[in-house]
């Protein structure tokens, strides 16, 4: 029973983007009452009954391609995947601090695009590299402006 709750407990990190991989899922060791639980057997034991839902898929995207925030996500969806793809997801957001090309607008919209962009450039253009939980999409206008460059597929 303890090890399924440690299971559980992986696989709801996991869903909701806690910081955590599922390769991280199947290597945790869980210590319960005094107790320590490999959860990669009890893992491979148990079947899944529901699937996680997948980000995406690793299509990879023709020509010049960009990913921008969804202007129709709330605030709270957006501020987390910013933080997300500033912090553990080792996108370089230097460039949004005050002073930098691309601080201004100093808005949760612009500053989010730029970062989720610099990420899915980063790490190989797919779509599964725009997805920040439903927050971004794939477009071909280049959202550049005055200083602040975006980087580019190609």
């Amino acid at each position: 029973m303890e090890s399924k709750m440690c299971i559980l407990l992986c696989l709801i990190m996991f869903i909701f983007h806690l910081e955590i991989s599922m390769s991280e899922c199947k290597a945790i060791v869980c210590v319960l009452g005094g107790r320590v639980v490999s959860e990669a057997k009890e893992e491979a034991a148990t079947p899944l009954t529901k699937p996680s839902p997948p980000e995406g898929n690793t299509t990879f995207i023709d020509g010049t391609t960009w990913c921008v925030a969804l202007t129709s996500v709330p605030a709270v969806q957006l501020q987390t995947a910013l933080n997300w793809a500033c912090g553990p997801g080792s996108t370089d957001c230097s460039s949004l601090q005050p002073g930098g090309p691309c601080f201004e607008p100093n808005t949760l919209l612009s500053h989010a695009s730029y970062a989720f962009n610099n990420y899915y450039q980063q790490n190989g253009n797919s779509d599964i590299a725009c997805n920040f939980g439903g927050t971004a999409i794939i477009t071909r206008k280049n959202p550049s402006y005055a200083s602040c460059a975006y980087l580019s597929s190609e």
